[in-house]
């Protein structure tokens, strides 16, 4: 079955609650999360201070899941998270596993 990587740009404000979210989909397999820089945001989502420096605060968040949940995931993320300024792209895993 084939696998695909949703990646989120999150703001640092709902990450924990997009955390529990995907711990609680039986849908994430895996996800990791790291804090970054965004560019290329709107500039009405970004502080005066983040304006100034060009770039916001983010968490980037990356969950492996398989590609028939892609809809069932994105609807409930859609659901718990609509105006929350969350950026996504997916795409496909061509490989994946443990190392032993």
């Amino acid at each position: 079955m084939p696998e695909l990587c949703l990646t989120l740009l999150c703001p640092p404000a709902i990450e924990e609650k997009l955390f529990d979210l995907l711990l609680m989909l039986p849908n994430t397999t895996v996800f990791t999360s790291t804090p970054m820089a965004a560019h290329g945001l709107v500039a009405w989502n970004l502080s005066q201070a983040e304006q100034v420096m060009g770039r916001a605060h983010a968490t980037e968040i990356k969950a492996i899941f398989a590609a028939t949940d892609k809809a069932a995931l994105l609807d409930a993320i859609r659901q718990q998270f609509a105006g929350a300024g969350l950026r996504y792209w997916v795409t496909t895993v061509i490989e994946a596993g443990e190392i032993a």
